[in-house]
């Protein structure tokens, strides 16, 4: 049996060196740009990307996907249980079960442009995504809940700053705190979707999804004093401000939503947060506040409620309350007892 050391880091070697397909034909960048959002283009492609390092190519552009065989992906399947991050204290620690699947997801994905492109054949493509996943634990979930007062503390950061960046960090926290929408679809939003009147906002979402969200009244407000400063704008509902304070007529991009987010965290002196949990804590909200799943779900825009139940904290609460029914005698208590 040939070791997995005898083939992958050869790989570049024993797979034919062919030059890149055209963009059209490079099931790589077909399948990135079948993907609906920038955040998914960018995780996926950085997923392939780092398959590729492995397999000895320099990026996931430059890989013949469609000569891979189940002796690759096999292979490749051990190489990513073997890899190591470099964690917050500086230690290695093996990637987690569902990093090494998502690379393997991205990997099948790959492969089935390449057998619709016509690059492998019918048998070798099932063959090749043939890998399973890989088992493990539950795993804690990434992120964390935002308090009700770090998001005033944020807000606060923002009107500290004044200026017309200052008015337009405050819109971009107090809408995706109230709306529950990815950075991706709040920086993609027009203004001829937003209607103040009904404090409603139509965007596109994953996979070319259309829906409505609603803002809080009081995050209308803060909205609209971005929105009166920049009536001058046409069409993207959040714009880029320059170094002389002056709003761009064009979209804000997602990376500038996080950054703008990280800034008035750190200026507010917060612990990390992301973009991702401002949309983690307003699922929770909701439905610690009785709404129905399946209303939470239309809101979020997630496909499937299984996705949705994944941002319910009641569960954790209620093992928390079951605990509490426990009783345990108090320090005081014991200093008293004779």
């Amino acid at each position: 049996m040939v070791a997995v050391s005898e083939i992958i880091p050869a790989a570049a070697s024993f797979l034919p060196d062919v030059a890149p397909r055209p963009p059209a034909q490079n099931p790589y960048l077909v399948y990135l740009k079948s993907l609906g959002g920038q955040q998914s283009r960018r995780t996926m492609g950085a997923c392939l990307d780092g398959t590729a390092r492995i397999l000895g190519y320099p990026t996931g552009e430059a890989v013949p996907w469609g000569l891979l065989r189940y002796q690759h992906t096999t292979a490749l399947r051990s190489e990513l249980m073997n890899q190591v991050r470099i964690d917050a204290d500086g230690e290695a620690a093996p990637w987690s079960p569902s990093t090494v699947n998502k690379h393997l997801s991205a990997l099948r994905q790959v492969l089935y442009h390449a057998w619709m492109l016509g690059q492998m054949t019918a048998e070798d493509y099932q063959r090749a995504k043939a890998v399973k996943n890989v088992k493990g634990g539950t795993r804690a979930k990434a992120g964390r809940n935002i308090a009700e007062y770090e998001v005033a503390a944020m807000l606060k950061a923002c009107l500290a700053a004044g200026g017309l960046i200052g008015i337009r960090d405050a819109a971009v926290i107090a809408v995706l705190q109230s709306t529950g929408m990815r950075r991706d679809e709040l920086a993609k939003a027009t203004r001829a979707n937003y209607d103040p009147g009904d404090r409603s906002l139509a965007i596109t979402g994953k996979g070319g999804k259309s829906r409505e969200v609603y803002l809080h009244e009081v995050a209308a407000v803060y909205l609209g004093r971005w929105l009166a400063a920049t009536e001058h704008i046409r069409g993207p509902l959040i714009a880029p401000v320059n170094r002389w304070g002056d709003a761009r007529a064009r979209h804000l991009s997602s990376d500038a939503i996080a950054a703008a987010l990280e800034r008035r965290r750190r200026e507010a002196e917060l612990p990390r947060l992301s973009p991702h949990d401002l949309r983690r804590t307003f699922a929770g909200d909701l439905l610690d506040n009785g709404v129905d799943l399946a209303r939470v779900q239309q809101l979020m825009g997630h496909a499937s409620p299984v996705t949705t139940s994944g941002y319910d904290r009641r569960p954790g609460r209620q093992r928390r309350a079951a605990i509490d029914t426990l009783t345990l005698p108090r320090p005081e208590d014991l200093a008293t007892t004779k």
